[in-house]
């Protein structure tokens, strides 16, 4: 059996993280030692930001949720269990966007949900 050298595989792998590391500051896009830390440490950074946008949209709509329901005369916590009394079964990125485009449906949801 012949002896497989592994010079290509390395060059296409280093290739690979140098790729990933294009436009980061100094050493870090050029030696490969380093590049590969970065790499990683970005990696991490985007996963875990992965999460956190989920997070953040949440709490935006229901801030703005919360806005309109003040605005209404009620309290975000009492419209919610209303809605959910009421069978209206509407997620909180939907009732943000009526919120802000329809303020009078917001207002009609709101009545139903203090009937509830």
């Amino acid at each position: 059996m012949a002896r497989v050298k592994g010079a290509m595989m390395t060059r296409k792998r280093r290739k690979k993280t140098l790729k990933l590391a294009k436009g980061y500051w100094g050493a870090k896009s050029r030696h490969f030692k380093m590049a590969k830390q970065a790499v990683m440490k970005s990696g991490n950074y985007a996963y875990i930001g992965r999460k956190q946008r989920k997070r953040d949209f949440r709490r935006l709509w229901i801030t703005r949720i919360s806005a309109a329901c003040k605005a209404n005369g009620t309290n975000y916590s009492t419209f919610m269990n209303g809605l959910k009394k009421a069978g209206i079964a509407l997620n909180r990125k939907m009732l943000s966007e009526i919120a802000i485009s329809d303020p009078a449906a917001f207002t009609s949801l709101v009545e139903q949900a203090k009937n509830a």
